[in-house]
């Protein structure tokens, strides 16, 4: 309750932590658009100090991450485990992932994303887009003349024509 208390006060008005549930935790590491951060997400289990947290990076935010760095992160991020187990540790491996982000994430190959218009199609060929002009509205004689009567000679309407009586 104690390291559930602290972590809210700390993490307070903070974009890059979550707090999915009493016992689950996600913490960004870098900014929004950097291809090099990376999601962490820490769960509580029962004997949660005596045992390790289950830590995770299988969320969708880490899709562009390649398994092999996820593992070698996770593998740093038990060592930091096995350093601190029987005291609340989530967040120091919060902390700890957040100063080492260039060593975590030195071999990810930073990807733009692109879209994806390579695509090949099959069956018809490309067909220009329909030459059809959008027409106008077609006003009747009626319509036209209520707005003649509305405008001045320029088309313009009115000074004060949307004005509203407050003296009524």
């Amino acid at each position: 309750q104690m390291e559930l208390e602290a972590l809210r006060s700390i993490y307070e008005g903070d974009t890059c932590f979550r707090e999915l549930s009493p016992v689950s935790f996600q913490y960004r590491i870098g900014e929004s658009g950097d291809p090099k951060a990376f999601l962490i997400e820490v769960s509580w289990p029962e004997t949660y100090p005596q045992t390790a947290p289950l830590i995770s990076m299988d969320a969708f935010f880490n899709n562009t991450i390649s398994s092999a760095i996820k593992q070698s992160i996770l593998d740093k991020l038990m060592v930091e485990v096995e350093a601190n187990l029987g005291t609340a540790m989530t967040y120091t491996l919060f902390e700890y992932a957040k100063d080492n982000k260039e060593v975590f994430m030195e071999n990810q190959p930073v990807n733009t994303v692109t879209s994806v218009s390579n695509s090949i199609a099959i069956g018809t060929p490309d067909v220009p887009a329909s030459k059809k002009k959008d027409k106008k509205e077609q006003l009747s004689k009626t319509q036209k003349r209520k707005l003649a009567d509305k405008t001045d000679n320029k088309g313009e309407l009115p000074r004060g024509w949307n004005w509203v009586d407050v003296i009524k």
